[in-house]
């Protein structure tokens, strides 16, 4: 039966990827869709593209053990920060600014905003190498549930994913990407309320009213507002986990794709309610983990067994399917993403800027090409011994780090200059890179003060620096006077 399940699963992601073989000609088509993405599908999209089984395994676990219910709050963070105000603030002025611009990717808008060709080349090569650990933690997250839940092992279960992920992607791109999220996103909601529910059912737990007076037995620290590990480490997660996106390039090309303006409202709703359920669902569970194991040592010290070892003890089989295709859905879409993301930056900004003569046919096809190379060193890493949490930790750090700054600026800071930019981008990933080396027990402090110190550098050095001329800010912020202007005729009109 588990076999089946997955095998209608996998048949279905190939059927919706070679109908969208068909639609996928131009380069724009296999980035973007076209961008013609509806709400629904946008804010499905931008869901599972931020939850996977990262979150699912490796976060739940050990965020859940060493916090207790205080972990919650970084479901309110990921859900108000991380998509909320994220799509109140930022889906407009990208989707009309990028649009007007004619760029595709995040280095094509920095490029075009500051005027630098070499920022783009640097943050192509960036976002290439600091996004494999991300995708190196998916895959294991993945296959430490495929070989706890259904024994089957860590390097099988490896190797299946990627050839799913590299066939499904290089035949349909984004389009076939935005509508297996769709589908998946339908999984996820229907796999996280049984997760919730049969945890809380489970006889370690006796139901919702025995949660609080358990835990306290346990440890009264694990109901208290902030969790053992303390206020600090606490804050450096919610704040990772839910501004990260704000900068990363797979999350923030979700509003370079959506059709229009007229679909933020409903994506911007839809999607805080499915990140309020999904991060609940996870973090919610994680945090009874406690009720069920006395110590670590009971799953090896190992803290991505734990979410694995919980499913595997609570849930029946037929919900452990449901289960499954929850995870997957999750891992899927953040996968595809990742890799589509990963090998745009080299096909689309590097090549371009060093051989600009390069045909589309030619760019689709090593785009292709270069999704099976991320899949392959993502595997790479993903087989060496890690811990789910500090592989995505790092690589958000690094890469949000990267481009928050400027980012934000190039969206909204008219007096953001080209040196500020770099010295934002280059203290964001090396600070991020550093620290990370010489303190690994706290890469998440180290990846959320990258992010905060990207932001603040770059206005800093941009009072000190040479402003760009009056015509090209006036170029480069029309849409502010395009946005005033529509709100002006809505208002006529409605009179």
């Amino acid at each position: 039966m588990k076999l089946l399940a997955i095998g209608i699963y996998v048949a279905v992601l190939f059927v919706i990827a070679f109908y969208s073989m068909k639609k996928t000609k131009t380069l724009n088509d296999f980035f973007l869709g076209n961008r013609k993405i509806g709400p629904w599908v946008s804010a499905f999209a931008y869901g599972t593209t931020y939850f996977s089984a990262v979150m699912f395994i490796g976060y739940a676990g050990k965020i859940g053990w060493g916090f207790g219910l205080s972990a919650l709050w970084i479901v309110v963070g990921n859900a108000f920060l991380g998509c909320f105000l994220a799509w109140k603030i930022l889906a407009r002025p990208t989707r009309e600014m990028t649009t007007r611009l004619g760029t595709m990717t995040l280095p094509g808008f920095l490029e075009k905003r500051y005027q630098s060709k070499g920022l783009k080349v640097v943050s192509a090569l960036i976002i290439f190498i600091f996004l494999v650990p991300y995708s190196a933690s998916v895959y294991m997250g993945l296959s430490y549930f495929f070989e706890m839940v259904f024994g089957i092992e860590y390097i099988y279960a490896l190797g299946f994913m990627a050839i799913i992920t590299a066939i499904y992607l290089t035949m349909g791109g984004y389009f076939a990407v935005t509508l297996t999220d769709f589908v998946q996103g339908l999984i996820m909601i229907f796999g996280v309320i049984a997760l919730i529910l049969c945890v809380v059912n489970s006889p370690q737990v006796g139901g919702f009213s025995n949660i609080v007076p358990a835990l306290s037995n346990v440890d009264p620290q694990l109901v208290a507002p902030v969790g053992p590990p303390g206020a600090i480490a606490l804050f450096s997660l919610v704040i990772l986990t839910s501004l990260g996106p704000w900068g990363l390039p797979q999350m923030v090309q979700k509003f370079y794709s959506i059709k229009n303006e007229k679909v933020i409202h409903t994506a911007t709703l839809a999607t805080t309610g499915f990140a309020l359920l999904m991060a609940f669902g996870a973090y919610f569970t994680g945090s009874l983990s406690r009720l069920f194991f006395g110590s670590l040592a009971e799953v090896g010290n190992n803290v991505d067994r734990v979410m694995p070892t919980i499913i595997s003890q609570t849930v029946p089989e037929v919900v452990a399917i449901l289960l499954l295709l929850l995870i997957l859905a999750a891992s899927m879409s953040t996968l595809a993403s990742l890799v589509l993301v990963s090998s745009s930056s080299i096909a689309v900004d590097l090549l371009q800027t060093i051989r600009p003569q390069t045909k589309q046919k030619n760019s689709v096809l090593l785009m292709r090409i270069l999704c099976v190379v991320f899949i392959g060193l993502s595997l790479y890493l993903a087989v060496k011994p890690n811990v789910i949490l500090n592989l995505m930790a790092f690589s958000w750090g690094a890469v949000a780090g990267a481009f928050i700054g400027p980012y934000l600026a190039g969206l909204f800071y008219k007096k953001a200059t080209k040196a500020g930019a770099w010295a934002g981008m280059l203290t964001g990933v090396l600070f991020c890179s550093l620290f990370s080396y010489l303190f690994p027990d706290s890469i998440p402090l180290v990846g959320s003060l990258a992010m905060i110190l990207s932001i603040v550098v770059v206005p800093v050095v941009s009072a000190l620096t040479r402003q760009f001329p009056e015509e090209h800010l006036n170029y480069i912020f029309a849409y502010k006077d395009n946005l005033a202007l529509n709100k002006t005729q809505k208002a006529f009109s409605s009179k």
